[in-house]
């Protein structure tokens, strides 16, 4: 998927989306590697990740694309309403509406 779709990286966290042919609903994958930390450290971040997509496509209408949410080190120590402005200006920059 990262070599057809588009990355975008912002502080908190990196955005991969890639356009599906048809107009289902989005599909979201998360994915935080052992450079973050150990297992809980790493649940952690992937649980905050998963709530700040849940909370913001709540309000957008995501359709035909399909997202890969990569946590980083930084997404820990973020602040909540922070990760979330990360998300949506992620999500406009890589042109999903």
């Amino acid at each position: 998927m990262s070599a057809k779709g588009r990355k975008v990286p912002v502080h908190g966290l990196v955005l991969q989306a890639l356009t599906r042919d048809d107009d289902g609903p989005a599909r979201i994958g998360f994915t935080v590697t052992k450079k973050v930390g150990n297992a809980v450290i790493r649940n952690r971040t992937r649980r905050r990740l998963k709530e700040a997509a849940r909370l913001l496509l709540q309000t957008r209408s995501v359709a035909g694309v399909d997202l890969v949410l990569v946590g980083r080190s930084t997404t820990r120590g973020r602040p909540f309403a922070t990760l979330m402005d990360d998300l949506a200006r992620a999500l406009t920059k890589a042109g999903v509406q």
